[in-house]
């Protein structure tokens, strides 16, 4: 469990905040469905490493990340500044290889939840490699049947033309984030070791995320689906084609497009 997270409120009230408000002026929809007290999963898509900046700034409670593991044990100067950082802003580190270390990683998101906090997940474990949504991991099924916390969906709306993968400065863009009704999975308490149920709720996750974002779905793990570019890259060999279905859990998609700033609807509060 982190320690006290010192550097979360200076470093978004002082930088973060002004800076994305100013420059990104993000549009935000549905923040009435944050509870404004007690545990809740804000439960994300993850287009870029911009992501985990703008939601903790729309959002006015303090949220806890889980972070991958690599983000804590980085060497040199770098490796200590992110280390320091992760840990002053209180992150959780979850190795994504599994086993024990993911145990723990989930027990730990519980008892930030018990502890009546917001906890930020993104359920496809990585960063889309291509914008479109991909599998959910059953980790936010396994903290949501743990912590008996709601599950709020979030999408995350421009930020992959806001920060790309292998960009390090980002472009001037301005972003959204959508969040829909907080999802209650409390009929499938006492089932938490049940694989078919973790999937379920998973899905089930996955499918609100994509009626919020409108992004096509494809039924495999991003991870994978990077691993099998980066060696298709390196030998060659052409990649064989990830193709988008419908929804998770073989629903069809939802219709429509993806949100945008210039059609606000009740409820909707901008930045």
């Amino acid at each position: 469990m982190p320690g006290f997270p010192v550097l979360y409120w200076p470093i978004k009230l002082l930088v973060a905040e002004p800076l994305v408000t100013a420059v990104f002026r993000p549009w935000v929809r549905g923040l009435e469905h944050v509870p404004s007290s007690g545990p809740a999963i804000l439960a994300s898509n993850h287009l870029s490493a911009a992501d985990t900046v703008l939601l903790p700034t729309v959002v006015q409670r303090r949220v806890t990340f889980i972070a991958k593991a690599d983000l804590f044990t980085g060497r040199g100067l770098r490796g200590r500044l992110t280390k320091g950082l992760m840990h002053g802003i209180g992150q959780l580190p979850v190795d994504r290889s599994g086993g024990r270390a993911s145990t723990a990683a989930i027990d730990s998101a519980v008892r930030v939840l018990g502890e009546g906090e917001l906890l930020g997940i993104y359920p496809e474990g990585t960063r889309s490699p291509d914008g479109r949504l991909y599998r959910g991991r059953t980790g936010v099924a396994r903290i949501a049947l743990a912590s008996g916390a709601p599950v709020v969906p979030v999408a995350m709306i421009g930020t992959e033309d806001l920060l790309p993968t292998g960009r390090r400065l980002p472009r001037v863009r301005r972003v959204g984030a959508v969040f829909g009704p907080p999802l209650d999975f409390s009929r499938y308490s006492g089932r938490g070791d049940d694989q078919l149920v973790a999937r379920s709720i998973t899905d089930e996750v996955m499918y609100a995320i994509q009626k919020l974002s409108r992004q096509e779905y494809v039924d495999a793990y991003a991870e994978r689906s990077r691993l099998r570019t980066e060696l298709s890259r390196s030998t060659g060999v052409p990649e064989p084609p990830t193709t988008s279905s419908g929804g998770p859990g073989g629903r069809a998609a939802p219709p429509g497009e993806a949100p945008g700033p210039d059609a606000p609807r009740d409820g909707d509060a901008h930045r």
